[in-house]
């Protein structure tokens, strides 16, 4: 435990957790005006009249329009106190509060790099990221601290080594090095791509595209901490999420990442950065001291840490509890870094009858999702059942007529018929339809009602 602690606490300088901390709240505050100028807050969170939540967060609800704007206002402000450094602490609570909730109101929304930010903004409510190159210390809110504890750098180098190295372990299946799925599909619709799209139409560069991505994601994190080759990797950093930019539609998630890799960057290159800064707004930049060792260790912290870092390490391999094809079933398949693995397409139909099958009502999902929450819901068991459940809600102890016939309805049965295709092979049955979907309990148990994939 003493090396450990050695290693974790010995003074390292503030400049590039400063860095970061700008770069943090650029890419977020961009981001959230972002989802303002598309008009996603509308889309997504007031129009809905159902969202599907996460198990154990059922009591997160959505404000009405007035409330869900003022999140994201609050959203925009804290995001820009964290590139200032301005009432940190204020800031990196409230922003971390705010995007959690936001991303636990719907599970159509999951995405791999919201995940990652919120990850992130947790970590940062306990790194001094406000020490240095800040308003807190401008207006002497803080004192300035030249050296603080490696640890608070190497906990962001670790997250996003994880991010890294855990989607090259995800591409790692039998579809992605085998069959070079989904990009086998995918790059056929980049033929009009600047220079390279002549060759998007050829399979053979699926499997290099696809050969290639696992093994960047495997060795990126591991050349970045190496000195000798850390700006030929940085260089291929840029370049693979410029090219992803350029050919799918993800969002800031690429620059997200180029952004902070810069981490693994030395100190010096972080001063540097913040000293060409300071010339650029034409002030003296501060002196900068080496680092001296005078902090001390902290059990607590180092727990912590060693808490934080078991749980990244096992949550992604939590498929494992599951039998049946992962990328059939997706049990375990989120907060596992699996980014771009997927091409799934499904048809849904549910159906609504009594116990004595004397009339049955064929639900118009229209009526109770927006498209987008439908095309997300048809592919994945947990939110087929959440949505059978709430129609078992509406539909129980009421008086239904369906051509031309009144029934009533105590106690609704729910049925599915859905229809899926993995990569393009056809559709199968995917739950089975006799299954009365309102009696079966929510939870992360396996779900036996799956059929398997042929």
């Amino acid at each position: 435990m003493h090396k450990i602690n050695a290693f974790l606490f010995r003074p390292t300088s503030a400049a590039p957790l400063a860095v970061f901390r700008v770069i943090f709240g650029l890419m977020t505050l961009y981001s959230s005006f972002r989802f303002l100028s598309k008009g996603w807050v509308d889309t997504l969170y007031i129009q809905p009249k159902f969202h599907f939540t996460y198990y154990g967060f059922e009591w997160i609800k959505p404000f009405g329009a007035t409330g869900m704007y003022l999140v994201f206002f609050l959203l925009i402000i804290s995001a820009l106190g964290i590139l200032l450094g301005y009432r940190y602490r204020l800031s990196i609570l409230l922003f971390f509060l705010c995007f959690t909730y936001i991303e636990l109101l719907d599970k159509t929304t999951y995405l791999n790099h919201y995940y990652f930010v919120s990850l992130v903004s947790f970590l940062m409510l306990f790194l001094p990221a406000n020490a240095y190159f800040s308003l807190d210390v401008y207006y002497k809110r803080v004192k300035e601290q030249r050296e603080i504890p490696f640890w608070t750098i190497a906990i962001l180098q670790f997250q996003l080594g994880a991010v890294y190295f855990f989607a090259g372990i995800a591409k790692l299946n039998y579809y992605w090095i085998v069959e070079a799925e989904p990009l086998n599909n995918w790059l056929k619709h980049q033929t009009d791509l600047p220079l390279i799209g002549n060759f998007m139409g050829y399979k053979a560069t699926a499997y290099l595209f696809s050969w290639f991505g696992a093994a960047y994601d495997l060795c990126i994190p591991f050349l970045l901490l190496i000195k000798r080759t850390r700006k030929w990797a940085y260089l291929l950093v840029v370049i693979f999420h410029v090219l992803t930019a350029m050919m799918f539609p993800i969002g800031v998630f690429p620059f997200v990442m180029i952004g902070s890799t810069l981490i693994f960057f030395s100190a010096n290159f972080h001063i540097r950065l913040i000293t060409a800064f300071y010339h650029l707004i034409k002030k003296e930049p501060p002196l900068h001291q080496e680092a001296k060792p005078t902090i001390k260790s902290n059990s607590l912290i180092t727990t912590f840490i060693m808490v934080y870092v078991a749980i990244q390490l096992i949550l992604p391999f939590s498929y494992l509890m599951y039998p049946g094809n992962l990328f059939w079933t997706e049990q375990g398949f989120r907060f596992s870094w699996r980014v771009m693995l997927i091409e799934k397409v499904g048809y849904t139909e549910f159906s609504i009858k009594t116990k004595d099958s004397k009339g049955k009502l064929i639900v118009n999902n229209a009526d109770y999702l927006t498209p987008f929450q439908e095309k997300m819901m048809a592919t994945q068991p947990d939110m087929i059942l959440e949505y059978a459940h709430y129609l078992k809600s509406i539909y129980k102890d009421t008086i239904i007529e369906e051509n031309g016939k009144t029934f009533s309805i105590k106690e609704p049965i729910i049925n599915a018929n859905v229809q899926v295709s993995l990569f393009n092979k056809g559709s199968q049955t995917f739950i089975d339809p006799t299954i009365d979907l309102g009696s079966i309990k929510r939870g992360y148990q396996h779900k036996k009602w799956i059929k398997e994939y042929e």
